[in-house]
């Protein structure tokens, strides 16, 4: 297995998952750390890790494709450098999972658990580990890992990079339009520290903000928003208002109409996502019923369902334009005025 971490002044993140690799039990890796420019002592460390350095253009997905390139086994891992394997044989798990066969149009990404450095939240972050092993549209991003046979990740074209980010999700969307999605065993741990160091609450409406302009298809938006996702590095508390103010820009930019628009595709979106509470309700409820799905399933089996009813659908989305963009809509008229 080629395993490859795109790495940009990862120093301290680093070297505990080199670690974690160089133990790995019943598999023979490759690894190469794609670097995208680091000033601190990310590459040496690498070197010293005993792992292969491939330099690239930053960009996550620019600096994956350029070590995918370099790879010579059937199959391809890709890991954040702030990721941690939990299991001796996690990996070779992972293929076990995919059921061995490099032909086969099937791609792995792990559950997450968060390592903290900071108490509180408790609630947020089971949330985050129960939505990351159900597999669910929108719910498999780069930090659960991405498994997949070298010849199907070549056949999909490896990244997109058209933006620097978001890259996962795209490749992603690919894997289920082409192939399938399947949960590995064992967690793979993930730092916190982006969403301690931005604020919980403020990167999460980020994140939220984010795949509802990308899935709208406004490219205007990106173009635009300061620094929507910065490098780990770069890191600070993260302030909502700027992006705010960005949207009632567009809003006037492009007209009431198609601002409507755009927003009735994103209802549509949200709308698909209604399984969300069910689930939080179930994480709510783990110290009574454990980690059963009660809820969840009782969405899937019944609301789910109702929810194909087009008028139905109409009415809810209608509601949710008005809950969520009409306080935006006045707050443009009493900066218009």
């Amino acid at each position: 297995m080629t395993v490859v971490v795109p790495a940009i002044d990862e120093a301290e993140a680093l070297g505990p998952l080199l670690a974690d690799l160089a133990a790995q039990r019943d598999v023979v890796l490759q690894v190469l750390v794609a670097d995208g420019g680091s000033t601190d002592r990310t590459v040496a460390l690498a070197r010293a890790g005993h792992a292969e350095v491939v330099f690239s253009p930053p960009g996550r997905g620019a600096q994956m494709n350029a070590a995918a390139a370099r790879a010579t086994h059937p199959w391809l891992c890709f890991l954040h450098a702030d990721s941690r394997l939990t299991h001796p044989r996690q990996l070779a798990a992972a293929i076990d999972a995919l059921g061995a066969d490099d032909r086969a149009r099937l791609a792995g990404h792990f559950a997450l658990s968060f390592d903290r450095e900071t108490t509180g939240h408790a609630f947020f972050y089971r949330y985050l580990e129960a939505k990351s092993a159900t597999g669910r549209r929108y719910t498999i991003n780069g930090d659960q890992g991405l498994i997949i046979a070298t010849r199907f990740f070549n056949e999909l074209g490896g990244f997109d990079t058209g933006l620097g980010f978001l890259e996962d999700q795209r490749m992603a969307a690919a894997i289920v339009e082409a192939g399938q999605w399947r949960l590995c065993p064992h967690r793979l741990a993930t730092s916190a520290r982006r969403f301690e160091n931005e604020g919980e609450r403020a990167r999460y409406l980020l994140m939220a903000l984010i795949m509802a302009m990308y899935t709208a298809g406004v490219d205007r938006f990106f173009e635009r928003a300061p620094s929507v996702y910065a490098r780990q590095s770069q890191t600070e508390r993260l302030l909502l208002g700027p992006y705010i103010g960005l949207l009632a820009s567009l809003w006037r930019e492009c007209g009431t109409g198609a601002s409507i628009a755009v927003s009735w595709r994103i209802a549509g979106v949200a709308l698909a996502q209604s399984w969300q509470p069910f689930l939080a309700i179930d994480v709510a409820l783990e110290p009574v019923w454990g980690r059963r799905r009660h809820a969840l399933r009782l969405h899937d089996r019944l609301l789910r369902p109702l929810l194909q009813n087009r008028l139905l659908q109409s009415v809810l989305m209608a509601a949710g334009l008005a809950w969520i963009f009409g306080p935006l809509w006045l707050w443009c008229r009493l900066q218009h005025k």
